[in-house]
């Protein structure tokens, strides 16, 4: 478990107009704008985007292409800042986070599963597992403990010595998927990790994704298949940077 800095180790005074921060939710954000410069053009990606995920939710994010999906996942995950707004992550503002610690939250606390599986080409299976622990400071023994553990649990127990290039698509995104949870992380973010399969095999990894759900991690999952979302408690559908619906499934 991580253990944050003291100064920001009780929940910050809400923004004026916001409501307090209720107990359960794991992922605030309220009112971010994402905003990118490219040259003398302005691209807004997120215009005052506000969301709440409870712990143990899972959500399906749906949109186009530019709808601002992967941005708000990508502040979600701590890969990005907010250029305005706030994001709190277990009642912590992630503003107040040094890039250390930043660092720390997402090799520990998140795992990501890519829809281009994100594997190191010369590296075996279990190497790559191994990578997050790696940077965490984890010592050799106990990152290969677990990253066995997880490449057995995804169904590689026979596949840990091959390269990427020796597996198939559905194999590399089993590799992706043990890579995620072998720090047995709180949050999972995947981002279309069924894109670039076929229908088979991504219900394959979509049912692990759900086993992992069953056991109590918080999970969101950016799709454009509504077939997909559909079997997703919650669905929240973006367009032009703003949030245009959040739906759940009556139980």
């Amino acid at each position: 478990m991580i253990r944050l800095p003291s100064r920001t180790s009780r929940p910050p005074a809400p923004t004026p107009g916001t409501p307090p921060q209720r107990p359960g939710e794991v992922i605030v954000v309220r009112r971010v704008v994402k905003t990118y410069t490219l040259g003398q053009i302005e691209v807004h990606a997120l215009r005052g985007v506000s969301l709440a995920i409870d712990r143990g939710d899972f959500v399906a994010i749906m949109g186009a292409s530019g709808s601002g999906k992967s941005t708000l996942m990508n502040i979600i995950g701590c890969l990005d800042l907010p250029t305005s707004g706030r994001y709190l992550l277990d009642g912590v503002d992630v503003r107040g986070m040094t890039e250390d610690e930043l660092a720390d939250v997402r090799n520990r606390k998140i795992g990501f599963v890519f829809q281009s599986f994100n594997l190191i080409p010369r590296t075996t299976a279990l190497a790559n597992v191994e990578l997050p622990m790696v940077y965490a400071g984890m010592n050799k023994k106990r990152r290969r403990e677990r990253a066995e553990l997880a490449l057995v649990r995804v169904g590689l127990a026979d596949r840990m010595d091959h390269m990427p290039s020796e597996l198939s698509g559905g194999q590399q995104q089993r590799v992706a998927v043990a890579r995620a949870i072998a720090t047995n992380p709180a949050i999972v973010l995947a981002d279309e990790p069924t894109g670039n399969l076929d229908s088979t095999t991504g219900n394959s990894i979509l049912s692990l994704i759900e086993e992992l759900h069953r056991e109590g991690a918080t999970i969101a999952l950016i799709t454009h298949d509504h077939a997909i979302a559909g079997r997703l408690p919650r669905k929240v559908e973006m367009l032009d940077g703003r949030i245009v619906a959040d739906t759940r499934v009556a139980e």
